[in-house]
């Protein structure tokens, strides 16, 4: 018919030289913008890289001075649990014995709280509350930690001695310092945990609730597990923030080396003894100094094996639902 429209062709696709030769002339335009900012990004690679080697060269560097001092024993650094380095006695354990009880009374408090705020975010919440809760745990996050030391020592340690009694809670003590760290990773694994659980196909969730599945069952045994990999990756970062803590214990946990399991104690962790050490009147190259980076290599090896296990752990759930 004469009024009849005919339906357009569609277009046949470019054969692969015309393909490539749109890619070659692509190629050979020149964009200065964005070779600056590939120049950029590679140098901040770089720099990063060489920071990294720079820092791990001289903690290691001036940690093997200590270590080749005729007064350090290897075995009796990694065996002691007395730390006087004026006295000549240098076994590492009180320290660390404090850093990892407080760490664990901080991931007592922080991963729960926090996992449990990243499930009501990311499965519960309207986008609304969503909005406003995350950016009000980010700026959490940044509240300077001498702000938290003070808030542990003069809020948290009468709040624990009211309750427990001042005869059994110290002052200083690891209790308060534990729990503040514990506050101070909250928003650390909540955001993190909540990208994680977030980014879960919507299709698996759909799925549950097809079986039959309640909300709970579904972020619970279905969401959870899921991502599985983030929320491991989320906890490891904040066990890693918590050993590397440092002014909440200078200022909270105590000024002294004490081998003890009792929380309510004064005891002294690695980082409160660098930060102790070092801003006291010391000769460069002497014992005490050098002590400084020897704890500070243990803090190094310890949340390097932290990373290991976390990638080893990420690396097998992504195995599992890829």
């Amino acid at each position: 018919m004469s009024g009849e429209v005919l339906p357009a062709r569609p277009a046949a696709p470019p054969s692969p030289a015309q393909a490539g030769a749109a890619a070659g002339l692509l190629a050979r335009k020149s964009r200065p913008g964005e070779k600056i900012i590939e120049f950029s990004l590679r140098l901040a690679g770089v720099i990063s890289i060489f920071t990294t080697v720079g820092i791990v060269f001289v903690l290691v560097r001036d940690a093997l001075d200590f270590f080749a001092s005729p007064a350090v024993s290897l075995v009796e650094f990694l065996t002691k649990t007395t730390w006087q380095p004026q006295l000549g006695e240098f076994g590492i354990w009180p320290l660390l014995n404090a850093t990892l009880i407080i760490s664990a009374i901080g991931m007592a408090l922080a991963i729960p709280v926090g996992l449990a705020t990243a499930i009501y975010m990311s499965e519960y919440a309207s986008a609304r509350v969503r909005a406003v809760l995350k950016p009000a745990l980010e700026v959490l996050a940044g509240v300077p930690t001498v702000v938290f030391g003070y808030f542990a020592l003069t809020f948290v340690t009468p709040m624990l001695r009211t309750i427990f009694g001042d005869d059994v809670v110290k002052i200083y003590n690891m209790a308060s310092a534990g729990l503040v760290v514990g506050i101070l990773t909250i928003p650390l694994v909540a955001s993190l945990s909540e990208d994680a659980i977030h980014a879960v196909p919507d299709a698996l969730r759909q799925a549950a609730y097809g079986l039959g599945a309640t909300k709970r069952e579904t972020s619970l045994r279905v969401v959870v597990p899921a991502g599985l990999s983030g929320i491991t990756a989320a906890v490891v970062v904040a066990v890693s923030r918590a050993v590397g803590e440092t002014m909440i214990v200078a200022l909270a946990a105590g000024a002294g080396p004490n081998f003890t399991f009792n929380p309510f104690d004064s005891a002294e962790s690695m980082t409160g003894y660098m930060v102790r050490i070092s801003g006291g009147d010391l000769s460069y190259g002497s014992i005490d100094y050098q002590s400084i980076f020897a704890v500070g290599l243990v803090v190094f090896l310890l949340t390097l094996l932290l990373n290991i296990i976390s990638r080893v752990i990420v690396r097998r759930f992504r195995e599992v639902y890829e």
